[in-house]
């Protein structure tokens, strides 16, 4: 029996649990978009399919609604994956494990995918029934949003007729974003040299760290693995001897990493002096950081003797350079909105290769020229090291649009649903709104979603009456777009 089956709205849910059902991470989308396709073929609709597998899907607006202006309904296919350490789901072939409790939906040892599957799953629900009354119907189903927005990037727009948008891809109820900052993702390329060192094998590892959402959750002060790791590496040596095998942590350049690693090779001489100055760093990274990130730990471990291929003393040099100096976390706030990040970066992904170590940054800002700087900062350093720093999926901002005849409609309606005024404001997170309104000149778009709290973790939830109520708020606002 599926775990879903008897909450209401059972079409919902039910099409979220099948979602659930289909692995779809960024980058692995071609099940779940041709899911959505068999899905407009059964139903008789028009669609549209392109080489990226974004969907479109096309319904005529129900009795008395034929000649209302369309409206868009556009959420992203793919997901997050992030899993425990004990957990042996493969996100490439299976779907996920969900559980109810006290009214929260997650998900067994991983991301829950309501980022953005909850989108697609009223979208479904809504192109499925015979009783909703609501415009023409173009719903927008992208790929890849959570590694860079390729798929909105690369969709061609000219098939819309909308200029109206409901983008259901924000964690907050009773919030809706009208603004959003633009970004870019930038690899950082480090060439490495090796040379054979004798010692003992030893790893260091920071886990245990809160993680979140590089443009949502930038602000809370959390710590980042790879930051943390490389200002540990720093600091030990100081005063104890190592050699750097490789460095790595993290999963996606937009989530905030939680746990990294390093190798390395430690002479005889060293291992008490390594010891005691990781457990000396331990302490102080856990009173720094025990508000946000509480289960914090640094260890070492050591292993066999023997000789190993490590970075030669300047490779070391720099790489431990880079990983101190990069900037990271917020870099200028806003002065026209109060509490808003303005520009941030994120180094999501650290990886070493046997020619290179790469690091992974989501570059964020509401000001281009802003995140132009940054780029330029990171490609700066980086050449002074000897290394590169490469650019792709760069994405506009969403500008605030002070005559929008859909926000002043969804606010109305949320005050008599709900007996109280919506919060209306920006986000520093990117959103695919800024995409679509770079493309389809005098779009209106509003973002909004349902309450879920710690997306791209493996603690993702996702509240039922929340859905509930967000689905009845939907429903009012396409039945007044007549």
């Amino acid at each position: 029996m599926a775990v879903l089956a008897g909450i209401e709205p059972e079409s919902v849910f039910r099409y979220f649990e099948e979602l659930c059902g289909i692995p779809h991470g960024s980058g692995n989308t071609k099940q779940i978009s041709d899911y959505c396709v068999k899905f407009a073929k059964d139903h008789g609709f028009r669609y549209i399919q392109d080489h990226m597998n974004n969907v479109i899907i096309f319904k005529d607006g129900t009795p008395g609604y034929e000649q209302s202006e369309p409206v868009m309904f556009q959420g992203h296919l793919d997901m997050v994956c992030e899993k425990t350490p004990e957990c042996t789901i493969d996100f490439e072939k299976d779907g996920l494990s969900l559980r109810v409790d006290d009214g929260i939906i997650s998900a067994e040892g991983t991301t829950l995918g309501g980022d953005d599957g909850i989108a697609v799953a009223y979208a479904l629900a809504i192109l499925d029934s015979e009783e909703i009354s609501h415009p023409p119907i173009e719903a927008v189903f992208t790929v890849d949003e959570e590694i860079g927005m390729f798929g909105a990037e690369a969709l061609d727009c000219t098939p819309l007729k909308a200029k109206m948008m409901l983008n259901v891809d924000s964690e907050e109820e009773g919030v809706l974003l009208v603004s959003c900052a633009g970004g870019v993702g930038t690899v950082c390329h480090l060439p490495v040299n090796y040379e054979e060192k004798e010692g003992v094998a030893a790893k260091l590892v920071v886990t245990g760290l809160t993680g979140g959402h590089s443009g949502v959750e930038i602000n809370k002060g959390r710590a980042n693995a790879n930051q943390l790791l490389g200002r540990a590496l720093n600091e030990i040596g100081k005063s104890a001897e190592y050699f750097l095998c490789s460095v790595a942590g993290g999963l996606k350049d937009n989530a905030i990493p939680r746990e990294a690693v390093a190798e390395l090779v430690v002479p005889q001489g060293s291992l008490d002096a390594v010891k005691d100055a990781v457990e000396a760093y331990e302490k102080i990274f856990k009173a720094e950081f025990s508000v946000t990130d509480p289960e914090l730990s640094m260890t070492v471990s050591f292993g066999e003797t023997g000789k190993t291929k490590v970075m030669e003393v300047q490779s070391q040099k720099y790489v431990i350079a880079a990983l101190v100096n990069l900037p990271g976390g917020i870099q200028r706030m806003s002065v026209d909105i109060p509490g808003l990040v303005q520009t941030s970066l994120n180094m999501g992904i650290l990886q070493t290769t046997e020619q290179e170590v790469t690091m992974s940054f989501a570059v964020r800002s509401s000001v281009g020229t802003e995140k132009d700087e940054v780029v330029s900062r990171l490609a700066n350093l980086m050449g002074l090291l000897g290394g590169t720093a490469e650019n792709s999926g760069d994405y506009p901002a969403w500008e605030y649009n002070r005559d929008s005849k859909l926000r002043d409609l969804m606010v109305e309606v949320f005050k008599e649903q709900y007996g109280r005024e919506p919060t209306v404001e920006a986000i520093h997170a990117g959103l695919e709104c800024g995409l679509f309104s770079g493309k389809i000149p005098g779009l209106d778009c509003i973002s909004f979603g349902p309450d879920m709290t710690d997306i791209h973790t493996t603690g993702e939830c996702m509240n039922i009456a929340s859905v509930q109520r967000t689905w009845k708020y939907i429903l009012e606002v396409l039945r007044r777009l007549k």
